[in-house]
């Protein structure tokens, strides 16, 4: 059994030369190499921004989207959208653990991979299910972790599919956790999602009495779920692609005043400008939307004269896992809601 490097490179079809996540195709050869593991798969979870383009290339239709999603993985060796770029995550049941593999984990250990299905070798025998309201995908297959892939055993203290619904984001609430400090104004842009809703009970944990959290839906219906959650002192309705209108809004949700920071956690393309717009000089703008162009927010910054640090949304963080977890542990309201919609 040979040993391949740690972070996958070695399953790099082409172009050579570059890791998994920016290869256009790699091996999905489910022989693995002594310092893989093997994974019997029993569901995706794509990338919000992904499968709402699958979604609405479709047409909503279960079929076609299933036929979408097996091509990708058939061309591409894993689950990258080749629109947005992302992918999304797994779990599944640990099959077989290769000699060299220096992680604890052994067989039949249930896991969820917390990298990115865009560089996880993947074969799909049979999709099984498609549930279009929380973008999951049961499937029989396999998949590959590499030695440097990160992932979190599934707690006996919650359901496969509430650990999941969690697990699928945890980067944002732990990341939101870290940037946001007392006292501060926050806006959400995307506050109803998954993530929104992770973010905002983060950030009015952290702002304290005297910080002020505004959530941002797309929708009436939506925005009343976050308003019911008690996590935004305001919640408003308005279009993420339209700049003005959000600007618009979002400050008169807060008083006339810029915010300090804004989290981007939509799913839909061009919302840069209405992350951007609201922000003080001097702020913080998170994109953690997988739908966000670099381009569109480093020229559009520099268009409106905003001097904003803008970070990219990073999907680890440290121990992000187990702050994600916790989260659900020590809010009903948000484990309630959790069980009630990803269920």
């Amino acid at each position: 059994m040979k040993k391949g490097c740690k972070y996958g490179t070695h399953r790099v079809i082409e172009p050579q030369g570059v890791l998994p996540q920016a290869a256009q195709k790699i091996d999905n050869d489910m022989d693995i190499y002594s310092n893989e593991v093997l994974i019997d798969v029993i569901a995706l979870n794509i990338d919000s921004a992904s499968f709402h383009q699958i979604k609405e290339a479709n047409n909503a239709d279960p079929d076609k989207m299933g036929e979408m999603i097996t091509s990708i993985v058939s061309e591409r060796g894993k689950m990258q959208n080749p629109v947005t770029g992302s992918g999304g995550m797994l779990i599944g049941r640990v099959k077989q653990v290769g000699d060299e593999y220096p992680g604890d984990l052994k067989v039949g250990d249930k896991i969820a991979t917390l990298v990115s299905l865009s560089l996880t070798p993947l074969k799909i025998d049979q999709i099984k299910q498609i549930h279009m309201d929380i973008d999951k995908v049961e499937i029989d297959g396999t998949a590959i972790l590499f030695e440097s892939g990160i992932y979190a055993k599934l707690p006996d203290d919650m359901t496969e599919a509430l650990a999941l619904a969690a697990l699928d984001v945890a980067g944002a609430p732990a990341q939101a956790a870290k940037l946001a400090q007392p006292g501060q104004s926050i806006l959400i842009l995307g506050a109803s999602g998954k993530s929104g809703i992770m973010c905002a009970y983060e950030a009015r944990k952290r702002v304290g009495p005297t910080g002020r959290v505004v959530g941002m839906a797309s929708r009436e219906e939506t925005a009343e779920k976050v308003r019911q959650t008690g996590f935004c002192h305001e919640v408003i309705v308005a279009d993420a692609g339209k700049p003005m209108e959000v600007l618009e809004k979002a400050l008169a949700a807060n008083n006339g005043e810029e915010y300090d920071l804004a989290i981007n956690v939509v799913n839909i393309p061009n919302t840069e400008m209405s992350t951007i717009l609201p922000v003080r000089n001097g702020g913080i703008v998170y994109f953690f939307s997988m739908a966000t162009s670099f381009t569109k927010a480093a020229l559009g910054a520099e268009g409106v004269g905003k001097d904003v640090t803008m970070i990219i949304g990073n999907g680890y963080t440290k121990d992000h896992a187990e702050i994600t977890l916790e989260v659900l542990r020590e809010s009903d309201i948000l484990r309630e809601l959790f069980e009630n919609s990803y269920q």
